[in-house]
C-alpha cells in the first residue's frame, strides 16, 4: 500500500513523525528518501510545532565528546545519546537558537562561541570578540520562529555578551562595562553599548549565564547577596533591574519564559518548588507549586533545592540534578490543560550503562536540515 501512495500524500503523512521516526523513515528507502526530502523543503509545513521539544544535556566538567537527548513522545526508548566527535575540541553548552546550540570551547578561558547542531553533525566557530574577555554574561535573541524540523533559509538570531573581565591599560585585569552584538548576516560582532561598572560586576561575578528575552528586554538572573533580575532594554539600550520574590531566602533561582511571559521557577525546604509569572506593574504572581510527593521523590526527604537546575519553553518546565537522577515536569496537555510528570533519568541506553555527570540542558526541536549558516 505503501508503495502506491500518491508522491506529494507520503510527504505530508511523513511531516507527522516525530524526528526520531521521520530519520528512520528517511532512511529506509530511495523512494522514502525522496519524500522526506520535499517534506523538509516545505515552508509551509515546517512553521507548524507538532511535536514537543527533546531535553538535549551536555556535560559540565567532562570532555567526553557526547551529549543526551530525551525523546518526549517514545515512552520505550527515549534517551539517545549522540557523538560530538566532529567537534574539534570538547565544548560547553550555554543556550540554543533555533534548533542549534550555542557552545563554548572548554580550552581557553578567553570566551569565543560556537554553534553546533548535534543531529546533522555541523559546527562553526564564531569570530572573535572585539575585546577579550572571560567570564561575561551571554543572552540569545531568536528573531523567528524555529521550524520543526528547521529551514534551509538563513537563521535569524542575535547573541549578546555584556560585561566579562577584560585587560586593563596598565597591565592586570578590570570588568569590561561594556556590551557586543554577534549578526549571522554579517558574521561580525560589534559593540552596541556600556552598563554601569556595578552591573558589569555582577553580570561577570554573580550571573550563571542563562539569559531570557521577552517583551524587547534580555534578561539575567543574579545572586550576589540575593537573587535580582538585570535587564537590557535592546531599543532604548538602557539597563534595569527587578527585584524577585522571596529573593533572599531562594535555594535556587532560574528564569525562564513560557508563553511569551518572563517565569521565574525557585524553591526552598519549606515551600518546595514554586513557579512565579512576572504580571502587570511588575510583581510576581505564584502560579503553580511542585506536588509534595514529586517534590520530596525529587530532592528526597531531607535534601534541600540548592543544586537544582531548570529549563523552560513555551510547552513545559523541567527541573532537574544530573544525569542519572530523574526530572520533574510541568508541561502542557492542551491549550488550557497542563499536568505534572517524571521522567526517568538516563542511567542506561540500549541496556548499556552510561557514566553519572553533571549536566546543562536545553530544550531543542531538532533540526534535521543542514543549515546555511556552516
Amino acid at each position: 500500500m505503501w508503495s502506491n501512495l500518491p508522491f506529494d500524500l507520503l510527504s505530508n503523512i511523513f511531516f507527522f513523525l516525530s524526528p526520531d521516526s521521520f530519520a528512520c523513515a528517511n532512511a529506509t528507502c530511495r523512494n522514502w528518501h525522496q519524500a522526506c526530502a520535499s517534506t523538509l523543503k516545505n515552508p509551509v509545513l515546517l512553521q507548524k510545532q507538532l511535536h514537543p521539544p527533546w531535553f538535549v544535556a551536555l556535560p559540565l566538567r567532562n570532555n567526553s565528546l557526547s551529549c543526551y537527548a530525551h525523546n518526549p513522545t517514545n515512552t520505550n526508548n527515549n534517551w539517545y545519546q549522540l557523538s560530538l566527535d566532529f567537534l574539534p575540541h570538547p565544548t560547553r553548552l550555554l543556550a540554543h537558537l533555533e534548533g542549534l546550540l550555542l557552545v563554548r570551547p572548554s580550552i581557553s578561558t578567553v570566551l569565543q562561541l560556537g554553534l553546533c547542531n548535534p543531529f546533522t553533525r555541523q559546527y562553526k566557530l564564531l569570530p572573535m570578540l572585539n575585546i577579550k574577555r572571560t567570564n561575561p554574561a551571554v543572552g540569545v535573541i531568536s528573531l523567528s520562529l524555529p521550524a520543526a524540523f528547521g529551514t534551509e533559509s538563513f537563521p535569524c538570531f542575535k547573541v549578546y555578551v555584556a560585561g566579562g573581565m577584560s585587560e586593563a591599560s596598565r597591565g592586570g585585569a578590570t570588568y569590561e562595562p561594556t556590551l557586543e552584538m554577534y549578526d549571522p548576516q554579517l558574521n561580525a560582532w560589534r559593540i552596541v553599548g556600556t552598563m554601569p561598572m556595578e552591573f558589569a560586576v555582577r553580570l561577570t561575578v554573580w550571573t550563571p549565564k542563562e539569559s531570557v528575552y521577552c517583551d524587547g528586554v534580555l534578561y539575567w538572573m543574579t545572586s550576589a547577596r540575593a537573587y535580582s533580575l538585570m535587564g537590557y532594554d535592546i531599543e532604548r539600550n538602557t539597563w534595569r533591574e527587578l527585584s524577585v520574590p522571596m529573593a533572599d531566602k531562594l535555594e535556587f533561582a532560574v528564569l525562564v519564559l513560557c508563553h511569551g511571559r518572563l517565569t521565574l521557577v525557585g524553591g526552598t525546604c519549606a515551600l518546595g518548588g514554586c513557579i512565579w509569572e512576572l504580571g502587570e506593574g511588575e510583581s510576581w504572581v505564584m502560579v503553580e507549586k511542585v506536588p509534595s510527593e514529586l517534590g520530596r521523590r525529587f530532592i528526597g526527604e531531607k535534601g534541600s533545592w540548592d543544586r537544582i537546575k531548570c529549563v523552560g519553553s513555551d510547552g513545559g518546565i523541567y527541573l532537574y540534578r544530573d544525569l542519572w537522577a530523574g526530572m520533574v515536569v510541568w508541561r502542557e496537555v492542551d491549550n488550557t490543560t497542563w499536568e505534572w510528570v517524571w521522567i526517568e533519568g538516563c542511567e542506561s541506553i540500549r541496556g548499556k550503562q552510561v557514566r553519572n555527570l553533571q549536566i546543562k540542558g536545553v530544550l531543542v526541536h531538532p533540526n534535521l536540515v543542514p543549515s546555511s549558516i556552516f
